[in-house]
C-alpha cells in the first residue's frame, strides 16, 4: 500500500519503524557478540536475534557436526560453521560463547571453553545432577567465567512485577505462587522476587493427576481433543525468613493454552496477580490497579506489531529496549540476558546469572522433584558454590 492508498496516513517500513522507536527515546544496548555451539531448536533463538538486530548482535559462528544443519544455517543466517571449538575460536574471536546442546554435554564444553579464557553462557541446567555440578564446580567455579542462560526474570511482565515489588510497592514480600514453566526457572524467579540468597532449603512436594486436553505441541497443533491423564506436582519451598514459594506445575504446561501462566507475588501490605495489583494507599484505603501493556501495530497504528512498554498507574515499568524488531516476550527476555553477558563479558555490566546461582537453583528443582518421588522433606544445604 502508498502513502497515497493510505489516505494520507504515513505507511512506516521496517527500516522506519527502528528509526521511529529509537525517537521514543530508547537506547540500544552497546553490541555484543557471541558464537553459538549446538544447532537445535534453541540454538536458532540466538542466531535469529542476532538476524532481526544486527546492530545490537552479532553471531561470529556455530559449531555443528551436522551437515544439514550447516546448510540450514547458512540458509536461514548467513552465519559460517565450523567442526571444532578451536576453528570457531579461531575465526573470529567472540565476546562469549553460548552453550546450546545436551544436558550431559554442557559440563565438558564450559570445561573446554573456560580452559581457553572464554567467557561462557550455558543453557540450563549446567549439568544434569548434583554430582555432576559438583564436579564442574571444581573445576571451574573459581574462573568467574561461566553464566547460566536464565531469561525468565528479564520477560516483560515478570520485569515489571519485579520493579515493583522491589519498589516496595506491596510491602516486604513474603510469598510467591508460579504456574508457569518448570523447576529450576521457578525457583530463579522465586528468588528474585523474594530476594532470597543461595540460603537452605525446605522442599515438600505432592503429585496429582487429571484429565487434560494436549491441543498443541512443539511440533504444532494436534487437532486432538483426547482427555488424557496429566501430572501435576505442588510444592511449597521454605526459603527461611519468612519467605516461601509455592510451585505449581502440570506436564507439558509450557505449551498448553488451557494452562495459562500464573503468578502472584503477596507482601505485607499488597500482592501482586498476574497484571492485578492490589496494595494499600493509606491506613484505610486499599486500592486496585492493573499493570497495562502498550503495543504498536493495533488499530490505525502503522508502525508494526511490537511491545513498546508496560505501565502502571500511567507510568512506564518496563521499557522493550528491543522495540522495532516484533519480539515474543521470550526472546525480549532472552535479548536482554545476551546483551546483559556481553556487558558483563566485556567488564561493562554485572554478572546477569552466574554460575553459582544456576547450580543452587537447579539443586532445589532437582529436590522438588526428589520430594514428589519419597513423599519425604528434601532439604537442600551448604554446597561449593552457596557461599557469598
Amino acid at each position: 500500500m502508498t502513502e497515497q492508498q493510505g489516505a494520507g496516513r504515513r505507511v512506516v517500513s521496517p527500516a522506519q519503524t527502528t528509526a521511529s522507536v529509537r525517537t521514543r527515546g530508547l537506547e540500544r544496548p552497546p553490541r555484543s557478540r557471541y558464537a553459538v555451539i549446538g544447532s537445535g531448536w534453541r540454538s536458532t533463538v540466538y542466531l535469529r536475534l542476532a538476524h532481526l538486530l544486527p546492530e545490537v548482535f552479532e553471531a561470529t559462528g556455530v559449531l555443528t557436526r551436522r551437515s544439514e544443519s550447516t546448510e540450514r544455517i547458512d540458509r536461514d543466517f548467513g552465519v559460517r560453521t565450523h567442526g571444532t571449538v578451536e576453528a570457531l575460536l579461531a575465526a573470529d574471536r567472540p565476546d562469549f560463547v553460548v552453550l546450546s546442546v545436551p544436558w550431559p554435554v554442557t559440563p565438558e564444553l564450559t570445561r573446554t571453553l573456560v580452559a581457553a579464557g572464554v567467557p561462557v553462557l550455558a543453557e540450563t541446567p549446567p549439568a544434569p545432577d548434583l554430582d555432576g555440578m559438583r564436579s564442574l564446580w571444581a573445576d571451574v567455579g573459581a574462573s568467574g567465567l561461566v553464566q547460566v542462560a536464565e531469561q525468565y526474570a528479564f520477560m516483560p511482565l515478570h520485569a515489571a512485577r519485579l520493579a515493583l515489588t522491589r519498589e516496595g510497592l506491596i510491602g516486604t514480600p513474603g510469598s510467591v505462587q508460579i504456574s508457569s514453566t518448570h523447576l529450576y526457572h521457578v525457583v530463579a524467579m522465586m528468588r528474585a522476587f523474594l530476594d532470597v540468597g543461595r540460603e537452605p532449603t525446605a522442599v515438600a512436594s505432592r503429585t496429582f493427576t487429571a484429565p487434560l486436553v494436549d491441543p498443541i505441541t512443539p511440533q504444532g497443533w494436534t487437532h486432538d481433543l483426547e482427555q488424557k491423564r496429566a501430572r501435576t506436582i505442588l510444592s511449597t519451598i521454605d526459603f527461611g525468613g519468612d519467605r516461601m514459594g509455592l510451585y505449581d506445575f502440570t506436564d507439558g504446561q509450557w505449551w498448553n493454552p488451557v494452562r495459562p501462566d500464573h503468578l502472584t507475588v503477596r507482601g505485607a501490605t499488597g500482592e501482586i496477580h498476574d497484571e492485578t495489583v492490589v496494595r494499600m494507599l493509606d491506613a484505610t484505603t486499599p486500592v486496585t490497579s492493573r499493570i497495562e501493556r502498550a503495543a504498536t501495530g493495533i488499530g490505525m497504528n502503522y508502525e508494526g506489531l511490537d511491545l513498546t512498554h508496560l505501565s502502571f498507574e500511567g507510568r512506564p515499568v518496563f521499557r522493550n529496549r528491543f522495540a522495532g524488531a516484533a519480539l515474543s516476550d521470550d526472546d525480549i527476555g532472552t535479548a536482554e540476558l545476551l546483551a546483559r553477558t556481553g556487558a558483563w563479558a566485556r567488564q561493562e555490566g554485572p554478572a546477569p546469572y552466574p554460575l553459582a546461582d544456576g547450580m543452587h537453583d537447579h539443586h532445589v528443582g532437582i529436590a522438588i522433584e526428589q520430594a514428589a518421588e519419597t513423599g519425604e522433606v528434601v532439604r537442600t544445604g551448604e554446597e561449593p558454590w552457596t557461599a557469598g
